[in-house]
Parts: structure tokens; sequence; C-alpha cells
């Protein structure tokens, strides 16, 4: 499996993971509409999920991370 295949990987479980969450959540706490609160779920999923890329850094392909909890970028 190639790097870029990781990457993609690993934002799609990251993004399905967090909106999950937020949806069963949100539909536990909120009492509005289903359509809203996966509309909800879905925005709030993007901005908190991880982002993985693959860059190469001296000629060197590197798979890394950056979050918004986590200062700078982190090598996976």
């Amino acid at each position: 499996m190639s790097l870029k295949q990781k990457a993609l990987l690993f934002n799609f479980l990251g993004f399905a993971v967090i909106f999950l969450l937020f949806r069963f959540g949100l539909s536990y706490l909120l009492a509005i509409k289903p359509v809203y609160i996966s509309v909800l779920s879905a925005v709030l999923a993007m901005v908190i999920a991880p982002k993985f890329a693959v860059a190469s850094i001296e000629g060197v392909n590197k798979l890394l991370m950056k979050w918004i909890f986590l200062k700078g970028f982190k090598e996976l």
C-alpha cells in the first residue's frame, strides 16, 4: 500500500469516527431534525479531524499528520 493510499485511508477513518461520535452524541443531546444534526456533525468533523498528507522531504516521501490539538506536523 502506497503512502498516498494510507493518507487517504487515515483521512477517511479519522473523519468517519469523529462524524459518528458527533452524529450520535448530538442526536442524544439535541432535539432538532436529523438532517441538521448530520450537517452539523459533518462540519464539526471536518474541522476537528486530523489531516494526513504525503510530503517529499529531502527526496524522501513521508507521511505527515496535522491536527488542531497538536502543534506543527507529526511524522508517522
